[in-house]
């Protein structure tokens, strides 16, 4: 990890924002991305200069946002400069973020034949 991810997820490790669960070096489809609150649905990229108008995290972005992900990425100089008001951004961003289903629902989807609409032709 770079100095900003380390100093990022000493903040965010053991649900230490607001409570919320996050993993780093996350496998989603064929990315791995520094951040993620898999509940939340909400990805967190930590960038140096190298990523500076790059088309490739433009694809990566379209694709994660295609799976129902909402991403948001900060430079590593804010990360280490202004950590507080990065860490401000990804508090909104958590209360923004869809509720998690209680581990019942997301656990169980629906038995087959109930909750479904029927089709009448």
């Amino acid at each position: 990890m770079t100095d900003a991810e380390r100093r990022l997820w000493y903040r965010l490790r053991a649900h230490r924002l607001n409570g919320c669960k996050f993993k780093r070096q996350v496998p989603v489809g064929p990315y791995v991305v520094d951040f993620a609150s898999l509940e939340r649905k909400l990805i967190i990229e930590v960038d140096g200069g190298q990523h500076a108008q790059s088309e490739a995290d433009g694809r990566r972005d379209t694709f994660l946002r295609g799976q129902g992900y909402r991403v948001i990425r900060f430079w590593n100089n804010d990360v280490l400069r202004q950590t507080d008001s990065v860490l401000e951004e990804i508090v909104a961003a958590i209360e923004n973020a869809a509720a998690p289903l209680p581990a019942r629902f997301a656990r169980h989807p629906l038995p087959k034949g109930r909750g479904e609409t029927p089709i009448r032709g």
